[in-house]
């Protein structure tokens, strides 16, 4: 297993800073490509939609989204010309935590920071592949957070992690607008015949001379399992239930365990009262093995997802001391822990997770904003990584190569995204080797924005017997044509 030095850490990390500074305006010494692509047009929209059922993550309940649509126009160096589309939830409260702005003023300003990364995008006239692209702005992109937080009299400034969601579906319509212009799909274009530029220009030297491809699949893997999210306020039981939805869909863990044949939960913990958490998943772990018990179901699995509120370690290696002593069968289940401490990795001594990671893979989420932070991440104790299409797809792609390469622990985790996000979501589960499972929430929180696309993905929008049928997101681009 590769295992980076402290002085390669530095090194890469000042490497991928420069890298990111000067991106392709940092051209010389490198051969264009004839399948290049420049902007020529960018436009966006917003839908909003209720949730069905509240959702709470990070100590705090959601109700509501909009969606970012995004969509653009790419010019080949041969005059050439194709549409991409790309959509994604805003995401404020998991991507602008903030205790003195309101979600109303969160929202606000991933809107301002929206039409500025409009602007910039559709002013990027230098002919490149979408990774150039991306890494070309996200300097400006950065900036532009920053402007917006002082145009707005915010206080405190716009976290990376927002600024990377506000602009993961412009980066998304790139990418799909130069698969269609080629005729591909996108796992099909990150080799050198369409990349002047190896992993070692993004990554560092011990990437040299490794195309990106290299990591990717070229074809969708077909059925995969569909995590559930089980979250902080949803009934289990029949008696949990305090106010019927309704409207014909699954209320209980019971239901939706039948409905889809579930075989994957995802529990949402709180991370501020242990014997609230230990008591969340024996309770989840005995309702589900008396409904799979009676469906002669064998075999199921856990995630277990903090949002990153554990106040310090010994309380997580406490809740799985506690687990493993209180429940040890569904122990057994889980599978990995998602982001247990603050999202500032500084704040983390070297080594803290280690204890912990011994039992079970620890998953980077929220923190992963960049390569020098997957770097800081492993010297924290973290052996995991869920990548996220609210990221970006050169994000998903870049770090997903990186994580390969450690042998990291992957996943791919959910914005709640419906439609077309849920598509794009879906495709970087199902193309990049190591991911085992899907995560998508929308069914349970936002179906009506599902409605749309059902009857054009049957497979992946009607889960049956636990699976998500992903072989059809081997079309042009991302594969979800509007």
């Amino acid at each position: 297993m590769t295992n980076p030095t402290r002085r390669a850490f530095l090194g890469a990390a000042a490497m991928t800073t420069a890298a990111a500074g000067m991106g392709g305006r940092a051209a010389a010494g490198f051969a264009p490509k004839s399948t290049d692509v420049g902007i020529e047009d960018v436009s966006f929209e917003y839908e909003d939609y209720s949730y069905r059922a509240p959702l709470k993550f990070g100590g705090i309940v959601v109700e509501k989204a909009t969606i970012l649509n995004v969509r653009c126009v790419v010019r080949s160096r041969g005059g050439e010309t194709a549409g991409g589309f790309g959509s994604m939830p805003l995401g404020n409260v998991w991507s602008f935590p903030s205790r003195r702005l309101s979600y109303d003023q969160t929202l606000a300003a991933m809107k301002a920071l929206a039409g500025k990364v409009r602007d910039l995008t559709a002013a990027h006239r230098e002919p490149g592949h979408p990774i150039d692209v991306n890494r070309d702005l996200e300097p400006d992109y950065l900036k532009a957070a920053a402007d917006v937080a002082r145009d707005l009299d915010l206080g405190e400034p716009i976290p990376k992690l927002c600024a990377l969601v506000t602009a993961s579906a412009f980066d998304a319509a790139v990418h799909d607008a130069f698969g269609k212009l080629h005729g591909l799909n996108c796992y099909k274009t990150y080799g050198p015949e369409f990349m002047s530029r190896d992993l070692g220009e993004y990554l560092g030297p011990e990437f040299k001379g490794e195309p990106a491809g290299r990591y990717v699949s070229t074809r969708a893997r077909g059925k995969m399992p569909l995590y559930h999210l089980v979250g902080a306020v949803d009934p289990i039981t029949r008696d949990d239930v305090e106010k019927p939805i309704g409207d014909g869909l699954p209320e209980t863990l019971p239901e939706w365990i039948d409905h889809n044949g579930l075989t994957h939960l995802k529990i949402k913990l709180n991370g501020d009262d242990l014997d609230w958490d230990v008591a969340r998943v024996v309770k989840v772990d005995r309702v589900a093995a008396e409904v799979q018990k009676r469906r002669g179901v064998a075999d199921w699995v856990y995630s277990l997802d903090f949002n990153e509120r554990v106040p310090n370690v010994a309380y997580l290696v406490d809740f799985i001391a506690r687990l493993k002593a209180d429940a040890p069968e569904g122990f057994r289940r889980v599978r990995y822990i998602e982001q247990p401490t603050v999202r500032d990795l500084r704040a983390v001594e070297p080594h803290a997770l280690d204890a912990a990671s011994k039992s079970l893979p620890i998953v980077i989420d929220e923190s992963l904003t960049d390569y020098e932070a997957l770097l800081m991440s492993r010297d924290r104790g973290y052996t995991g990584v869920a990548l996220k299409a609210c990221k970006g797809q050169s994000h998903a792609v870049l770090l997903a190569a990186a994580a390969r390469k450690f042998e990291m622990f992957l996943c791919v985790q959910d914005l709640t995204c419906p439609g077309a996000s849920l598509i794009h979501s879906a495709g970087i589960s199902a193309h990049i080797p190591g991911v085992h499972a899907i995560e998508a929430n929308a069914r349970q929180y936002m179906p009506e924005a599902n409605r749309a696309w059902a009857e054009r993905f049957p497979g992946l929008f009607h889960v049956v017997d636990g699976l998500m049928d992903t072989s059809a997101l081997d079309g042009p681009g991302l594969s979800a044509v509007p």
